[in-house]
């Protein structure tokens, strides 16, 4: 322009004001810190123009104070981009005002009006060192050529012309935002590509109806009605895309505000994380999923057959030994599946009376019996649109099969003493410790009910077929009881030795308990094979009764010690025994 402009005459307008807030929140929310910050110069101070939402953030709109010594002094004096993954180790910012308030990074980048003067600086601050990923620093970018492109509009008195959307339109994370009546007010090109849906396809409609029923699944905050107000969500999430195809993401949801602090609708980020989780249940680079401990290929194979069911509702039956963990199994099906959200009801079918069994499963009426002194839902309707979990389902009485073979069928009942019929949308998964096969050729079980149930079949192998699992367990188990103030200075080799050569009958039940006895008993120390419970040091001293000098011999452990450069997990690997039985015969010899 051919005349100077005198700034201060500039008012920022309250639209430009709300979606710079709703910028800064986008900011903290995505990069995952407490504070983000728009900052606006005013020589000799700088002014907290807009700052997220956030209660561990110690900065308000309007807090003023000196530029000098501040992070931002740098980036308005240089007009660069400035980061600062942690202040406490670089002496240049030892005096700086903002470790005061526990800030100790810092990621800046300035905010120019067109004619190159600073109009402020846009950045995020955390309490905790952070280098800040390449894709933050280009958001961050993104963000400012956005505040600027508003400080242009302002400055040549042509507002609304640029706005949030241009943005969220180039991030690699989905974004989704509806009003308080579902309705889609916003939908990126992320969020397209990653579901399949064009925005033409869903903007201005009910979420539950633009993809078939509700993007969140069973963990929707709306299926009752908008809530009063939505704090900050994370869940993963299986969603099909438009074609069908499963893919898991990572969402996190937000809920949105007017002017007057009246909440209004959600925004959602949500980024593709299908590849990734893939990617490392192939090579085995897991410790666990979903809440199961264990990286040995049986589990990787069960962990594959979890995702796969998480997209459909399709009955899953589990078998394994007692204590093989079928019920965390049931569980993580339900968690990873759209009814993740929904009840998880378990039912104990060996644990019930017979004469009970149906009331519990498909609930009763007043007068139903003696007894029934009220009307009671029964477990079938307690687990409506989520999962019913029958644990020992081979327990069940003939009558009760039958019935439940109905349900399976068309997805209705009657409870007792009632002639009015129930429907209900249940997901079914069933689990024993037999074989049901061989339960049906005995005429104990129903044939037709096994094919209806035995859909997906998932076995869990015993915890003696995957002893390599143990050490991952033991640490598990010792977390957790240090979480409840349970304290160890940790397991000797030989327990250690002990319980991977003992056969565990219990599976990781049985584990979880020599455990948990095992530390009261230690009562803080390392744990010895001492400690353990009778049941494995009864094992030890069969093993050992029947004479480890007979299978290992001086000149044999001297050589496979050499060979093996002293390693003893290695030597007993050598000679084709297991480490204690290498441990007893050196403490023998």
């Amino acid at each position: 322009m051919a005349f100077e402009i005198n700034k201060s005459e500039i008012g920022i307008t309250d639209e430009i004001v709300n979606t710079w807030q709703s910028i800064v929140n986008t900011i903290a929310e995505i990069i995952n810190v407490p504070s983000a910050l728009i900052m606006k110069v005013d020589e000799p101070y700088i002014e907290v123009f807009r700052s997220s939402q956030s209660s561990k953030n110690p900065y308000k709109a309007g807090d003023r104070e000196y530029l000098a010594g501040l992070y931002c002094e740098r980036v308005v004096e240089t007009r660069n981009k400035l980061l600062v993954p942690n202040a406490l180790k670089d002496k240049e910012w030892g005096k700086n005002p903002d470790i005061e308030s526990g800030m100790i990074s810092y990621l800046g980048f300035p905010l120019l009006w067109p004619d190159g003067e600073v109009f402020g600086t846009i950045c995020v601050l955390d309490s905790k060192e952070n280098k800040y990923e390449k894709r933050h620093e280009k958001l961050m970018a993104s963000f400012k050529e956005l505040v600027e492109a508003h400080l242009s509009l302002l400055f040549k008195n042509l507002a609304n012309r640029r706005n949030l959307e241009d943005i969220l339109d180039n991030l690699s994370e989905g974004i989704i935002a509806h009003d308080k009546d579902r309705y889609i007010v916003f939908f990126n090109r992320a969020a397209e590509k990653i579901t399949g849906y064009s925005r033409e396809e869903v903007l201005g409609k009910d979420c539950h109806e633009a993809f078939g029923g509700p993007f969140c699944g069973s963990r929707c905050s709306f299926q009752d009605g908008p809530p009063d107000s939505l704090d900050h969500l994370y869940y993963p999430l299986n969603i099909l895309t438009r074609k069908g195809e499963p893919r898991r993401i990572e969402m996190t949801v937000n809920g949105r505000e007017d002017e007057a602090g009246r909440f209004v609708g959600i925004i959602a980020s949500f980024r593709d994380v299908t590849d990734l989780i893939g990617l490392k249940i192939q090579p085995g680079d897991l410790k666990g999923f979903a809440g199961i401990i264990g990286h040995d290929p049986k589990m990787l194979q069960v962990y594959k057959q979890i995702r796969d069911m998480s997209t459909n509702d399709y009955p899953v039956h589990i078998t394994g030994e007692t204590g093989t963990g079928k019920e965390l199994v049931a569980h993580a099906i339900h968690d990873e599946s759209r009814r993740g959200g929904g009840p998880f009801v378990p039912v104990n079918c060996a644990a019930l009376p017979e004469g009970t069994l149906e009331s519990e499963l498909f609930g009763h009426v007043k007068g139903a019996f003696t007894g029934a002194v009220r009307d009671k839902k029964g477990r079938f309707e307690l687990a409506n649109n989520g999962t019913l979990f029958l644990d020992e389902v081979a327990d069940l009485p003939k009558p009760i099969q039958a019935k439940l073979l109905r349900v399976l069928q068309d997805g209705t009942f009657e409870r007792v003493g009632d002639e009015k019929t129930t429907s209900v949308d249940v997901r079914l998964i069933s689990a024993t410790n037999r074989d049901l096969k061989r339960e049906v050729e005995k005429g104990n079980f129903r044939e037709d009910l096994y094919y209806r149930i035995n859909v997906v079949p998932i076995h869990l192998p015993p915890l003696r077929k995957r002893k390599n699992d143990i050490p991952f367990l033991l640490e598990h188990f010792i977390n957790e009881a240090s979480e409840d103030g349970q304290q160890t200075l940790g397991l000797s080799k030989e327990a250690v030795a002990l319980m991977k050569d003992y056969p565990w009958p219990g599976n990781v039940r049985e584990l979880q308990s020599a455990i948990r006895f095992a530390l009261i008993k230690s009562k803080g120390r390392i744990i010895q094979p001492d400690d353990l419970p009778v049941e494995l040091k009864k094992w030890q001293n069969e093993q050992s009764s029947r004479g480890p000098s007979r299978k290992l011999d001086w000149d044999s452990v001297r050589t496979a010690l050499a060979r093996s450069g002293g390693n003893k997990a290695k030597a007993a690997r050598f000679l084709g025994v297991g480490r204690a039985t290498l441990y007893r015969f050196l403490a023998d010899f």
